[in-house]
């Protein structure tokens, strides 16, 4: 598009890109891209990520493939509800740092985000963990994930001090238990590609 053709994007959103374009220009952009821009962006979707959720809604919601039943389950899916909500359910029980149980206080929370997720993962309970929503929000900006072992892990980037208020522990190692194999499966695309450690690893 013309109108477009010299349009500056956000880092995470060209470095995505750049994934799917190739290796090469991948390890190119990576490595020109100042790791400070990862992180700022880092702190609220970028407008360009949330144009392409909604891009990729409306792709569900004209899919004459998908049953009606099965487009309203993907939309609400983005919003952690519905059938997905309910399977997480099924595997997750408490917020895997604050230990908060209560269902109305939880989110279900996707490891491989929606937007990069099929249809058949996006409604995974194996993709999803209950937390609460500052938990939440660190997990999906990339500010902590979790190794298969169930030790979790905190970003060199994430400040220490508004972590501690929220209530993760950064003074000592936080085992937060076991996970299913197909949690694992989800969590590492989560280490690889959402982490922001990974993502600053790639950069330098």
């Amino acid at each position: 598009m013309q109108s477009i053709y010299l349009v500056e994007l956000a880092a995470p959103l060209a470095l995505e890109l750049t994934d799917l374009i190739g290796q090469g220009l991948a390890e190119l952009a990576r490595a020109t891209t100042p790791a400070e821009s990862i992180v700022a962006d880092s702190a609220a979707p970028a407008p360009e990520i949330v144009l392409w959720e909604e891009h990729l809604r409306r792709e569900i919601e004209q899919d004459a493939a998908l049953t009606t039943t099965e487009r309203e389950e993907l939309v609400l899916a983005r919003r952690g509800q519905g059938k997905f909500r309910a399977r997480v359910q099924q595997v997750e029980k408490r917020c895997r740092i604050t230990q908060v149980d209560r269902p109305e206080h939880l989110r279900a929370s996707h490891c491989k985000p929606w937007r990069d997720a099929s249809n058949e993962e996006r409604l995974s309970g194996e993709n999803g963990l209950l937390l609460t929503p500052s938990i939440d929000h660190l997990f999906d900006r990339g500010f902590i994930s979790f190794r298969d072992d169930g030790r979790l892990l905190v970003s060199p980037v994430a400040d220490r001090p508004s972590l501690v208020r929220m209530g993760v522990a950064v003074d000592r190692a936080v085992d937060v238990g076991s996970f299913t194999t197909g949690q694992k499966r989800f969590l590492e695309y989560h280490r690889d590609r959402v982490f922001l450690e990974s993502r600053l690893r790639k950069a330098e």
